[in-house]
């Protein structure tokens, strides 16, 4: 790979994609610090340094700080992935979806434009929700300059462009970038609060609150659980299949053995996501009310150090680990598939025992890879406990990290790989025109 990285910069079109990308994800990091007019930024800020551990926080990771300070591009991609996430979950209830996912790329291009549709759809609800608690105080008092229609209107056609600008660049950086560019948005959000965790690391050893031994075992620990997720994050369970001898017109197609691969970690990180966002939601209601059983009932069951929160945890993972990969992959239609195809699991019968096989080998690999992500996310907190490691160090924000990454480092070696083939096919060409 790093002879690879030398090379890139010999290969006009793969650097000019590299210099694209990081000037796209430059203009969203300059629109991370424009404000939304008519807020009052201090007070924003100082709201969300006390909603850390809450929904609130989820969000603003997932933003890249943006929303800390309510600029332009506050609600982030969110409301594309939710709206994305709905519509792979519709498609399972909904013919008309279901038939469109099945007819290729055009019907890929109708699901996303409608995609599209919801996205902006959701970032004006979602506008508007925010403009109403600013006015309402829910963000603290003097948030807004100018409260009325005047400004929920400019707050939600703000907000939701700025959403839309997102998107646009995202599906910009995955045509003339490199990478995924949704996922490198979200990437770029997280990564950007690298250096200040230094920074803050570095506060704590000056001051005596953390010994250099304690940063150095924790970045030993760190390195180690990204080598780990590397590890499984490529693991993959190759089903054989066989296909036999056909003839086509009057040639014949020899038979020969290929692989169905099947990921350890199917789902990706959309679990730990769900996850998540559900049990940090009572922490955002509490924020918002007084009532002392609902506090007693937080401190008590959804403490993150308790034992019953690292259990419910823990069983929603597992269990939307099962049910988004339920979704993504369909046992009977890949089993119809390979039968159409003319070939077949060896030792299996085709149809309905290679649909049973299929589903059996994908039911054990799930559950290794929820039991893997619960490890991941679960780390976090008990280093934070046990260890007294003062500062937070968030499991999902790795798995996307690592994900998008090797996503990233995947496609330019398949660039590297294209240059190199086409250099040989046109070698052999240039050495036979000079044979003859």
């Amino acid at each position: 790979m790093i002879g690879g990285v030398q090379n890139i910069a010999r290969i006009t079109e793969l650097r000019n994609r590299i210099l694209f990308t990081f000037g796209m994800l430059a203009v969203y990091r300059l629109g991370a610090f424009i404000v939304t007019p008519g807020i009052n930024a201090d007070v924003i800020r100082s709201f969300f340094q006390q909603m850390q551990g809450t929904m609130f926080g989820l969000f603003s990771m997932f933003s890249g700080g943006a929303l800390e300070q309510l600029s332009i591009f506050s609600l982030g991609i969110m409301p594309y992935i939710s709206a994305s996430i709905i519509f792979q979950l519709l498609t399972v209830v909904i013919p008309h979806l279901e038939t469109l996912k099945k007819e290729g790329e055009q019907g890929r291009k109708k699901i996303n434009q409608y995609t599209r549709y919801a996205t902006i759809g959701l970032a004006l609800f979602q506008s508007m929700l925010i403009a109403m608690a600013l006015e309402n105080g829910q963000f603290g008092q003097g948030a807004v300059t100018f409260p009325g229609w005047g400004f929920r209107l400019m707050c939600m056609i703000t907000l939701t462009t700025g959403t839309a600008f997102i998107m646009w660049l995202g599906e910009q950086i995955t045509e003339r970038g490199i990478g995924n560019g949704i996922s490198l948005i979200i990437f770029a959000g997280i990564i950007i609060n690298i250096p200040s965790g230094f920074g803050r690391l570095l506060q704590l050893i000056e001051t005596d609150q953390f010994s250099i031994l304690q940063a150095l075992t924790f970045g030993v620990i760190g390195i180690g659980v990204i080598m780990f997720v590397v590890v499984v994050e490529r693991g993959q369970r190759r089903i054989p299949i066989q296909h036999a001898r056909r003839v086509v017109g009057k040639r014949v197609q020899q038979g020969g053995m290929s692989y169905f691969p099947l990921r350890v970690n199917t789902a990706g990180v959309i679990p730990a996501i769900f996850a998540s966002s559900l049990l940090l939601f009572p922490f955002t209601i509490g924020q918002f009310t007084d009532s002392p059983d609902v506090q007693r009932f937080i401190d008590t069951y959804l403490n993150p150090a308790s034992m019953v929160y690292q259990v419910v945890y823990i069983s929603l993972i597992i269990f939307f680990c099962y049910f988004y990969t339920a979704i993504m992959i369909n046992p009977d239609d890949v089993a119809d598939n390979i039968k159409k195809s003319g070939a077949y699991v060896p030792g299996i019968r085709p149809g309905k025992n290679t649909a049973d096989y299929i589903n059996r080998v994908l039911t054990r690999i799930t559950l290794v890879g929820a039991i893997y992500m619960s490890a991941v996310c679960v780390l976090p907190t008990l280093l934070a406990v046990k260890m007294n490691i003062p500062f937070y160090f968030g499991g999902t924000a790795l798995l996307i990290c690592v994900g998008v990454g090797l996503d990233t480092i995947g496609q330019i070696e398949a660039h590297l790989v294209s240059r190199q083939y086409e250099g040989f096919v046109r070698g052999t060409r240039i050495r036979g025109r000079l044979g003859q």
